[in-house]
């Protein structure tokens, strides 16, 4: 396996991670963002508020997006496993 290799996985890696991480970050972002100018509005400061929409809402994001999550995992994991014996020396 040479550098390049390595190189190549690796970051293919880091995008994959990216990609599968995003649509629960940007859900979980953007609702916090709606409730943080809500409680700036409202002068409501109960702490609890933000937690539970966004809990919600990130759930919501991973079962939506479960399908296509695994579709991009098992699209970056099968040719690395494929090619296994390629890797190894």
């Amino acid at each position: 396996m040479t550098v390049d290799d390595v190189l190549y996985v690796g970051r293919d890696a880091m995008l994959v991670t990216l990609l599968v991480a995003s649509p629960m970050l940007l859900s979980g972002l953007i609702v916090g963002l709606v409730i943080s100018i809500f409680q700036s509005v409202t002068q409501i400061q109960e702490i609890t508020l933000t937690f539970v929409p966004k809990i919600v809402v990130v759930l919501t994001a991973f079962v939506v997006f479960l399908p296509w999550t695994l579709t991009l995992l098992l699209g970056f994991v099968q040719p690395l496993f494929g090619e296994i014996h390629l890797l190894v020396n």
